[in-house]
């Protein structure tokens, strides 16, 4: 059957909070993390609002001098990963170090710090910038920081994919333990980019929400009224381990990493393939690595940006690939209440995967008060239900047409 792995740890920061007790408190009650920005001025902006994470102080976490070398992306991840290593109980040692590695990716990296530079290069010349400008500011120093921090001495990748990011860096730590160059792998998708670039550049292509007057319901996937996307940040981070490795020092066992499955629309820039051919390759890709059939998931946590095609799309591409079981299937979009992590998205929802393959409940997707005629699936409305899960399935899709898909089992 070949090597098998699990999930022994997990750690979040999000709009919804800081740590995996507030996230599913505030994601089962249908909290909504989105308000009115406050990290710089709107005012020129035509989308004024965001999901961002509130009350983060980083010296709660990190020692000054290492905060100085640290973008808020990588301060994400940080914080993220080492809760997830402290629920895992997994110390790292000289013994184990070289088989503990990190995957900790990011869709866009240190813009806050590259805005931030080059507004003082301008204003006083490339003497005054800092030495660490370019090591805060490339995507790899997450996983970087979490593996000097943690001391893991084994596999240190990044993978950047944009909102697929999350997703394709746990499925590539995954095969990094099977294929046994690793024995544990701290992995997941970290993004800290709310800036006036960041928004700007997204406000240009039509791509956010404008429902500026009502934050809390300007993320609202599957609803004919959905205008875009909310912008959000944050991280999410699993510890994967061997499951004879996590078996044979007492590990708590979360839930086990089934499947996952890849592809590409080869379509256009930003926009989905039609009909979500691309989705339905990936969501088969998937199927087919965790050896299921279709019939066998009871939930779907889906990509679900609230924007008009992808959620369209994605619908069609689950009754593709599940026919009439995708009637039976329960499906909800957390980014409903957490708005699009982008790079951080993926880490984040594998983790409420897991937290409801635990719980046996299943989140909702707030806002959803007119849905599209043509999302016509159980979106599971507004209130989160008790319900069986045995087998979730996640999606995410990126920009360029990149697509990833993770299949959880609960461990039993």
């Amino acid at each position: 059957m070949g090597r098998r792995v699990v999930i022994t740890g997990t750690g979040l920061v999000t709009p919804l909070g800081i740590g995996n007790h507030a996230n599913w408190s505030n994601l089962i009650e249908g909290k909504s993390g989105v308000g009115k920005t406050q990290g710089f001025d709107v005012t020129d902006f035509a989308s004024q609002i965001s999901a961002e994470v509130r009350d983060f102080d980083p010296l709660d976490y990190i020692d000054p001098k290492g905060l100085k070398q640290m973008d808020r992306f990588t301060q994400f991840g940080v914080v993220a990963s080492l809760e997830a290593l402290k629920e895992s109980g997994l110390e790292i040692t000289d013994k184990n170090a070289f088989r503990v590695g990190t995957l900790v990716g990011t869709g866009i990296g240190g813009l806050p710090e590259f805005e931030y530079t080059h507004s003082r290069y301008l204003e006083k010349g490339p003497r005054r910038i800092s030495p660490f400008f370019i090591p805060k500011m490339i995507a790899n120093l997450a996983s970087g920081q979490v593996s000097m921090l943690t001391g893991a001495k084994g596999p240190n990748l990044c993978v950047v994919t944009a909102c697929t990011t999350g997703t394709h860096s746990i499925g590539e730590a995954m095969h990094i333990i099977k294929r046994d160059d690793a024995d544990v792998m701290i992995a997941g998708g970290t993004e800290g980019s709310i800036t006036p670039i960041s928004v700007g550049g997204f406000g240009s292509m039509k791509a956010l929400s404008t429902r500026n007057d009502e934050p809390t319901k300007a993320s609202r996937p599957f609803d004919k009224e959905r205008d875009g996307f909310v912008i959000g940040e944050g991280a999410g981070v699993v510890i994967l381990e061997e499951l004879e490795h996590a078996k044979a020092r007492g590990a708590n066992i979360i839930a086990e990493v089934i499947g996952y499955g890849l592809s590409s629309d080869a379509h256009h820039i930003s926009a989905p393939a039609p009909d979500g051919i691309g989705a339905a390759s990936c969501m088969r890709h998937a199927l087919r690595n965790a050896k299921i059939n279709p019939e066998q998931v009871d939930y779907i946590n889906a990509h679900g940006t609230s924007t008009p095609l992808n959620d369209k799309f994605e619908t069609m591409g689950i009754k593709t690939v599940f026919g009439e079981h995708a009637k039976k299937l329960k499906i909800s979009s957390t980014k409903s209440m957490t708005g699009h992590l982008l790079g951080g998205a993926g880490g984040v929802e594998t983790v409420y995967c897991a937290m409801m393959l635990q719980h046996q409940k299943i989140a909702p997707t707030i806002n959803l008060e007119n849905p599209d005629p043509e999302c016509d699936l159980d979106y599971v409305p507004n209130v989160a239900i008790d319900h069986p899960v045995n087998i979730a399935l996640s999606n995410s899709f990126g920009f360029g047409g990149t697509n990833g898909t993770l299949i959880l089992q609960r461990y039993a």
